[in-house]
């Protein structure tokens, strides 16, 4: 095991996020100004695809990881019957479910039902597709539909909060299935389709669009919201959840109802981009 793998299992990880919550929500115009500049710099943000391009105007750290784009700064496949990128960043994994399991790295895998924290919820995906994003600091971290959708239910899963930076999805066992996370479900026309929100060490929080701030509060017991009768309906391409620090999102699918592209790991993907085709 490497130093840093041994370091990922010994930190306290749910301390280390609330300071970088407390840090990422910090309105000094001193410390903020720092902290964003520094990120921008370090991580080469492009701050003229922004809503807002002017750094010092931010709040906090948080308002401008969390920023928006410009209009028409992505836009989504013209083709109706694609299903859409639904972030920026860089591919993990993509590709089948087999046998109920999800490939995570070379020698790693976790189940379907790991992911989902439900055995049964994971019956629908059976040899269906997924698709793992990673969100790195320098994304865009706001987190759309592939396709358009009506919410039945949530679960917020507790877990570790190791980091999901490619390193530690190459050497740390399962991460994706015990890392805390938010299992958002969704009714489509394609069949279930379901959009996790992972969470990661110094991940400050997972907000979604029609329930705000879900984490924090760090889960002690997992966590189900129904939302059925609620008539949530969120089409193709529409905001659903946001990141207030990098991390993945996972993307579940049914087995006949698409077929996703075969993109290599760590191919960069580009919110609206073509991610696969709804079959005929």
């Amino acid at each position: 095991m490497s130093p840093a793998v041994f370091f990922q299992y010994v930190l306290p990880h749910r301390f280390l996020s609330r300071l970088a919550l407390w840090a990422a929500r910090c309105e000094n115009r001193l410390f903020k100004d720092w902290l964003i500049k520094l990120v921008i710099g370090k991580f080469k943000v492009d701050m003229a695809e922004a809503a807002n391009p002017d750094p010092t105007s931010y709040a906090s750290f948080n308002a401008f990881f969390t920023r928006a784009l410009k209009p028409g700064a992505r836009v989504p496949d013209a083709d109706g019957r694609v299903l859409v990128m639904p972030a920026d960043g860089k591919i993990s994994q993509i590709g089948r479910i087999e046998a109920g399991n999800i490939f995570q790295a070379k020698g790693q895998s976790f189940t379907t039902a790991e992911l989902l924290g439900d055995t049964d919820a994971a019956a629908p995906f059976a040899d269906g597709w997924f698709a793992n994003i990673y969100l790195s600091p320098r994304d865009y971290h706001r987190v759309h539909m592939p396709w358009a959708g009506t919410l039945t239910e949530t679960l917020h899963v507790p877990g570790r909060l190791f980091t999901v930076a490619p390193w530690g999805v190459r050497d740390i066992a399962r991460l994706f299935a015990r890392n805390e996370r938010l299992v958002c479900h969704f009714d489509t026309d394609l069949g279930p389709m379901c959009m996790v929100m992972v969470g990661a060490l110094l991940v400050s929080g997972v907000e979604t669009v029609w329930n705000g701030v879900n984490i924090p509060a760090y889960a002690s017991r997992p966590w189900r919201l129904d939302f059925r009768g609620q008539n949530i309906r969120l089409e193709r391409f529409a905001e659903m959840a946001r990141f207030n620090y990098g991390s993945t999102v996972i993307v579940l699918l049914p087995k006949d109802a698409v077929t996703l592209d075969a993109l290599a790991t760590e191919t960069p993907t580009r919110l609206g981009q073509r991610m696969g085709l709804r079959s005929a």
